[in-house]
């Protein structure tokens, strides 16, 4: 489902007018053979390569959405292991008009069962990609999240595209 039924009826009051979402992106981890792979998938709306993202839906625990939607749109089950990085996306403009400010929570999650496949029409493709293998991603901001995930330090990273930093003294503040 591209849209939960609740944003349809919120814009049923308040139009195309900005509203606040809280989006998941799960960076699915998978290491085999002493490699580490990212799970990817092509976006049916825009062909762009992602990791998994959606919306929470309202009273929804952020890690459970993340839970949720690797499910969802990519058959697999997965372990939330850690918040990396919370940053707000800069405003969209969807193609109907309908503008939305997204909070991206990106957690680091851990592969545990299943074989990815395509499961609800919101990607087109699903595999697995080894870390040095991600020229071709849909932003710059997408490969932060991985990076951000991947990261060892357990540290999440707070702030904007252009002010988190994997290391402490960067722009980004972090916490333990």
């Amino acid at each position: 489902m591209p849209t939960p039924e609740y944003v349809l009826k919120l814009r049923e009051h308040i139009g195309h007018d900005p509203l606040v979402l809280i989006g998941v992106t799960a960076v699915i981890l998978r290491e085999d053979a002493n490699e580490v792979r990212v799970l990817l998938g092509r976006r049916s709306d825009n062909g762009a390569l992602a990791p998994i993202t959606g919306i929470v839906d309202p009273g929804e625990e952020p890690a459970t959405a993340a839970r949720r939607e690797a499910l969802e749109e990519a058959g697999v089950d997965i372990e939330v292991e850690r918040l990396a990085w919370v940053h707000q996306l800069p405003r969209r403009t969807h193609v109907n008009g309908d503008q939305v400010d997204y909070l991206d929570l990106t957690f680091r999650c851990r592969w545990r069962s299943g074989d990815p496949v395509p499961s609800d029409g919101e990607l087109t493709e699903v595999m697995w990609r080894r870390l040095d293998d991600l020229d071709d991603l849909g932003s710059d901001d997408l490969r932060k999240r991985i990076e951000l995930a991947v990261s060892g330090t357990g540290a999440t990273a707070f702030g904007g595209a252009e002010s988190a930093s994997v290391e402490r003294g960067g722009g980004g503040r972090e916490v333990e």
